[in-house]
């Protein structure tokens, strides 16, 4: 069996092992592909693995050998799902590994808002603690969570999971959610979004990236949210509206904004929410610690497996 990877880097840059891949098949790795390479890489492989790499309609039928395509990730929109299953090729994906990490990443990004470690580690090295005439200083709001509002968009594993964090931390939850009332976790209240929008001190996405949901935060619900509101994405780039969301900054209509993910990734220097110092940033990187990583590969090897055994699993 030729398996091809064609992003090995993102998920595995040389600190974790492909070796229970190579138990299957020959395997091939390429540290990154573009996308003008992705055809002539791919065309021997039974079996290829990507991330980022897109596999549409153009690529898929262009690789008479190919059999199965394994998405090192939970979303598989770089595959042309329906352009697959035409051609007879099984598609898997990886889901829930990253919930822990990506929940702690949604409370770090709080915190560093709330409490500004960082900031003021940065100003004590350069040394504001030493010069100070008192034994504490602080030129940041200092905020308590406790009994403060967290809005959730999205209730699946990380929306739960960053529910259960949030109550531990003494928040009221309400959540906008398709389950019923009597479906949720207990301590969750079921909410509209416009309750939300009105209620939240803090506001977090986690729902999948639709027509419905792409730029559910835009210049209309933004004038809706308090003005010392928090609004936090480690869902979908494109569920906010960039544009607007730097504008409600800019003119106080919201406090902060964190965020580890956008629409274009890289962004542009020119993206209007990275000159704004109320917003903050992490490179889409909430999914890989170590720990989820090793829980990704783990899982995409054992779906190989499965569907070279016949019994294929995590078919989207």
């Amino acid at each position: 069996m030729e398996i091809v990877i064609l992003d090995g880097y993102g998920a595995n840059p040389s600190d974790l092992s492909w070796e229970r891949l190579q138990e299957i098949g020959k395997v091939t790795v390429y540290e990154r592909t573009a996308p003008e390479l992705t055809i002539a890489r791919a065309a021997e492989a039974d079996v290829v693995l990507t991330n980022k790499v897109i596999l549409g309609r153009r690529e898929i039928e262009q690789l008479p050998k190919l059999r199965y395509i394994g998405v090192l990730a939970t979303g598989y929109n770089v595959v042309d799902t329906e352009a697959a299953h035409e051609h007879g090729i099984t598609v898997t994906n990886v889901p829930a590994y990253s919930t822990e990490s990506v929940a702690q990443m949604v409370f770090a990004h709080l915190l560093t808002v709330t409490n500004r470690v960082e900031h003021y580690a940065q100003q004590n090295r350069n040394g504001q603690w030493t010069a100070s005439p008192d034994f504490c200083y602080w030129d940041t709001p200092l905020t308590e969570l406790a009994g403060k509002t967290f809005g959730i968009v999205g209730l699946g594993h990380i929306g739960k999971r960053v529910a259960e964090i949030a109550l531990a931390f003494g928040m009221k939850v309400k959540a906008l959610t398709s389950k019923s009332a009597d479906a949720i976790p207990q301590g969750i209240q079921k909410a509209e979004l416009a309750e939300l929008l009105a209620t939240s001190d803090v506001l977090s996405l986690h729902c999948p990236l639709t027509a419905t949901t792409r730029h559910l935060i835009n210049a209309d619900t933004l004038r809706k949210m308090k003005p010392s509101a928090i609004l936090i994405n480690t869902g979908r780039g494109p569920l906010v509206n960039d544009t607007d969301v730097a504008e409600a900054l800019q003119t106080k209509q919201i406090a902060a904004y964190c965020a580890d993910v956008m629409a274009e990734e890289p962004p542009k220097t020119d993206n209007p929410l990275l000159a704004q110092p109320n917003a903050f940033f992490t490179p889409h990187i909430a999914w890989a610690t170590r720990e989820a990583r090793i829980r990704l590969l783990n899982v995409a090897i054992d779906n190989v497996k499965a569907f070279a055994d016949h019994h294929p699993q995590n078919v989207v």
